[in-house]
């Protein structure tokens, strides 16, 4: 059955979120007692749940802990760190190829949907997508697996007519869980390894590839 509906992770796969995530997590961190030296790398840091990076940070499961630094972090973030981002070069392109190809388009990103779609109308990038899918402020449904598969029901959309787009494990696990196709992108944050791994039926090296592979 042929691909109709193409869902997009939104950090590292429309845009570069470093500056405001990394930003808002040393803040949050400082509040907590625990800041990360400057030194330090947080790019692992994109890509999965707030609350399992800050559990490896804060080296603690306790969830009340976890909370309040989600809590921090958003202090920041919402204000200012929401807008330290970058539209990925050539992206915009690629959605318009796809949406004059026929395809429908959907974010499906861990990052809450009410930040997700201040984010992506900053862009101007409203106009290609049917829908802004992402988690609860609650956290629930961060997990992309439980996103894709709630996205499929809404939508109503077959498994085997979709493709999920990302550039870490996180976006490909999900995507396999709910038996669709995945796409890794090695202009985010995620390693070819890391991609690899969880067996996409590509891994693309630049925009321009996705919109090839889906004119093919």
């Amino acid at each position: 059955m042929p691909v109709s509906t193409v869902l997009f992770d939104l950090d590292g796969t429309l845009t570069d979120p470093y500056e405001g995530i990394s930003r808002s997590i040393r803040y949050a961190m400082d509040k907590m007692g625990g800041a990360v030296a400057d030194g330090d790398d947080l790019r692992w840091c994109i890509g999965p749940p707030l609350w399992d990076s800050f559990s490896v940070l804060l080296e603690t499961d306790d969830r009340s802990e976890l909370d309040r630094a989600v809590a921090f972090y958003r202090e920041r973030y919402t204000v200012t760190g929401l807008f330290e981002n970058t539209l990925i070069p050539g992206i915009a392109d690629v959605l318009s190829r796809l949406r004059a190809h026929g395809f429908r388009l959907h974010v499906c990103t861990s990052k809450p949907h009410v930040y997700a779609r201040k984010i992506v109308d900053h862009f101007d990038l409203m106009p290609y997508f049917g829908e802004i899918y992402g988690s609860e402020l609650s956290g629930e449904r961060s997990a992309k697996a439980e996103l894709i598969a709630h996205i499929l029901e809404t939508e109503a959309i077959l498994a085997e007519e979709a493709v999920m787009i990302g550039d870490r494990k996180h976006d490909l696990v999900g995507a396999n869980a709910n038996a669709v196709r995945g796409i890794g992108v090695l202009w985010g944050y995620g390693s070819r390894d890391e991609l690899a791994a969880e067996e996409p039926v590509m891994i693309a090296e630049a925009p321009s590839d996705l919109a090839d592979y889906f004119s093919a």
